[in-house]
């Protein structure tokens, strides 16, 4: 359910979903109680509501002439997602070939075996949590597929270690 309510402090139009116990107007920051808010319109549809609430703000501006001939806001968003370029098309008119760009991106993944993202912290943590009861030697391993160096795997696991992220117990590691 969506309803548009007016703020009291300050008259702001706004739309709720739901039925909250206090709500906060976006002009003023003003919270009041849902129940103490004045309700103009209820419906199970947000383009209704959303409708409703720029036609009181047209006809509060003066503007009712200007509203009646825009369209509807689930036409607007129709036209808008048709609109525009697509990410492919905007890359190929800045001089990106995106063929080559995936291409090397597949190549990369593939090189390392692995389709780990992030920081070499990241892919430290994620081997960590992968692996069951791991050694060193394996997150080495590990990591060092996904490209970490072992001197980075083997300072991480001495921080962590210090940190108080990881434990080390007769050569095993283990995330706490």
């Amino acid at each position: 359910m969506y309803s548009v309510v007016g703020c009291p402090e300050c008259s702001a139009l706004k739309i709720v979903e739901d039925r909250p116990e206090t709500t906060q107007c976006p002009r003023c920051r003003r919270r009041t109680a849902f129940e103490k808010l004045r309700t103009i319109y209820q419906s199970d549809d947000l383009d209704a509501a959303r409708e409703i609430r720029a036609r009181l703000l047209a006809e509060r501006s003066g503007h009712s002439d200007a509203y009646a001939a825009v369209d509807s806001f689930a036409e607007l968003d129709a036209r808008a997602d048709d609109a525009g370029m697509s990410h492919e098309e905007y890359l190929e008119r800045e001089g990106i070939d995106t063929d080559a760009t995936a291409a090397a991106a597949e190549r990369a993944t593939t090189a390392t075996g692995s389709t780990r993202g992030g920081s070499r912290k990241e892919i430290v943590l994620d081997v960590l949590s992968d692996l069951d009861r791991p050694t060193r030697q394996a997150v080495v391993d590990q990591a060092g597929a996904a490209g970490v160096p072992e001197k980075y795997v083997h300072e991480a696991l001495d921080k962590l270690a210090r940190n108080g992220v990881v434990t080390e117990t007769d050569g095993r590691y283990r995330l706490l």
